[in-house]
């Protein structure tokens, strides 16, 4: 039993280090093959191939992955028991990070998820409760939310928009999450008379 036990454990170690190797080559490489990942990870192309046998499966546990980032970017952020604009603003700066840290996986398709989207969904509600959020049409204020995001994300450094942040650091995830905080909130918010 325990060598059974010690191969689990081994290749539990080979699938987070062929994990963590494919995230940072594809965010250089998207089209890195395989072996370069095994090269990355300190392993054989066979054990990868072993873990993954297609391209697609390897992409499938990366999107998971960061599927699982997002929902602890939720409890982070404690943005389901938290005040709601306070919630977004620490929601926002966790996103950020992530996709600060995770270029590659940012853009798989099926990221966020439906768990994600779903805890999104009650946050904007929970605005609107709140009065900082108006608009009613929950698709549009995902979808708004959405593409806000990548909007911000896709700003450079140097966007007078950011003001000047030292670029990949702390500040400028800040930067990024107030400049999203404050245009969702403006765009969904209360309107003037």
């Amino acid at each position: 039993m325990t060598g059974t036990k010690r191969l689990r454990a081994d290749a539990e170690r080979n699938t987070a280090r062929i994990l963590e190797a494919a995230e940072t080559v594809l965010a250089d490489e998207p089209g890195a093959p395989l072996e370069r990942i095994a090269d990355a990870a300190g392993l054989t192309r066979a054990t990868v191939h072993r873990r993954f046998a297609t391209r697609g499966a390897l992409l499938e546990a990366l999107g998971a992955r960061l599927e699982d980032r997002y929902r602890q970017a939720f409890e982070d952020a404690e943005a389901l028991t938290d005040e709601p604009r306070a919630a977004l603003g620490r929601l926002a700066e966790r996103v950020f990070e992530l996709k600060v840290g995770h270029r590659f996986a940012i853009g798989l398709p099926g990221t966020p998820g439906e768990e994600v989207i779903g805890r999104l969904d009650e946050l904007l509600d929970r605005l609107r409760g709140a009065g900082a959020v108006t608009a009613t049409d929950r698709a549009w204020c995902r979808a708004v939310c959405l593409a806000l995001l990548e909007q911000v994300h896709g700003l450079p450094a140097t966007s007078p928009e950011l003001g000047a942040p030292a670029p990949g650091g702390p500040e400028e995830v800040r930067a990024r999450a107030a400049l999203f905080t404050r245009t969702l909130l403006g765009a969904l918010g209360p309107r003037e008379p």
